[in-house]
């Protein structure tokens, strides 16, 4: 059976506390396990705090290092919130290898993320600095989309085949998903009173399956409702978020 991006959501989490396993010794590994104590403590921190009121200090501290050492690991605060997201991605990568990547589990995805806003805003805030074209996270999110647009494409093909509508090919729409994907979270941001992101990726969606000749709704993942957000009781558990974000 498919895994939902919910359990892989999870599973990444609970890695991430945990931090690799001990045994091996070494500096490695003990520099492995504090680099994951700081990404956590970086996530817990921006979920409570956001991005631009959390320090690196105040990060240093909630991982029991100083300061100093936390820079030892992450030179900058732009460093440190690439890794963030960068440990986010590699379970989304691993979704989308398993094979998990309908529209269906899209929806799931944006749910989730409606459950983390400060990692939400850290994508977004990151990702609009790296346009410059000197930004230490440029080359991360360049790389990024290319990423997430051949995992779109193929979740497209599999749920509508090679042609969708209007004659585009998956990989053709693959950028307009990510168009609406950033988009909404943009908005929501922006305006969550007035912005339901994840009725909207949905009321998409619909619109995306009327226009190819689908009457039932975009197809969830076993044992998922529609109204279900995933991931959420992690989140709850530990207050911090989990990339990215976005897909």
């Amino acid at each position: 059976m498919r895994e939902s991006y919910a359990r892989l959501v999870s599973a990444r989490d609970q890695g991430l506390s945990r931090g690799p396993r001990r045994g091996g010794g070494g500096r490695e590994v003990q520099g492995a396990e504090r680099r994951a104590a700081i990404m956590e403590a970086a996530m817990e921190l921006i979920a409570e705090r956001g991005y631009r009121r959390t320090s690196l200090a105040a990060i240093a501290e909630r991982a029991g290092l100083t300061q100093q050492g936390l820079l030892h690991h992450f030179p900058t605060k732009e460093l440190l919130l690439i890794g963030v997201l960068e440990a986010r991605d590699r379970w989304d990568a691993a979704a989308a290898a398993s094979g998990a990547w309908r529209t269906g589990t899209l929806a799931q995805l944006v749910d989730y993320n409606a459950t983390r806003p400060g990692i939400v805003q850290t994508y977004t805030v990151l990702s609009a600095d790296s346009v410059t074209e000197d930004h230490p996270a440029r080359e991360f999110f360049e790389t990024r989309f290319r990423a997430v647009r051949r995992a779109l494409a193929g979740a497209l093909r599999a749920e509508f085949g090679d042609t969708l509508p209007g004659g585009l090919t998956p990989e053709q729409a693959a950028p307009l998903l990510v168009a609406v994907m950033d988009g909404l979270q943009l908005q929501w941001l922006l305006d969550p009173e007035n912005v339901d992101m994840p009725a909207a990726f949905r009321d998409f969606l619909t619109l995306l399956g009327s226009m190819a000749g689908q009457d039932d709704e975009p197809a969830e993942e076993p044992g998922q409702g529609t109204t279900e957000k995933p991931g959420a009781g992690a989140d709850q558990g530990r207050s911090a978020p989990g990339p990215p974000d976005s897909p």
